[in-house]
């Protein structure tokens, strides 16, 4: 009875440690959804539009 007993204490000891662990290693991959989900209310900035770059180039080959 002591050796059932014994292994009992050590299981419901080791539940709540177990439990945190594997909550810890499930909660990104849960969360992964959600964020996903979300998507509809991102607000962009229009694109930039870089024109001096080609100029620059085009001089730089003319010269070499």
């Amino acid at each position: 009875m002591n050796r059932i007993a014994a292994t009992a204490t050590k299981i419901l000891r080791l539940l709540p440690r177990a439990t945190l662990i594997l909550m810890l290693l499930a909660a990104p991959v849960l969360a992964v959804p959600t964020i996903r989900a979300d998507t509809g209310h991102t607000i962009e900035a229009p694109a930039h539009k870089n024109t001096s770059v080609g100029f620059v180039l085009l001089i730089s080959l003319q010269r070499g």
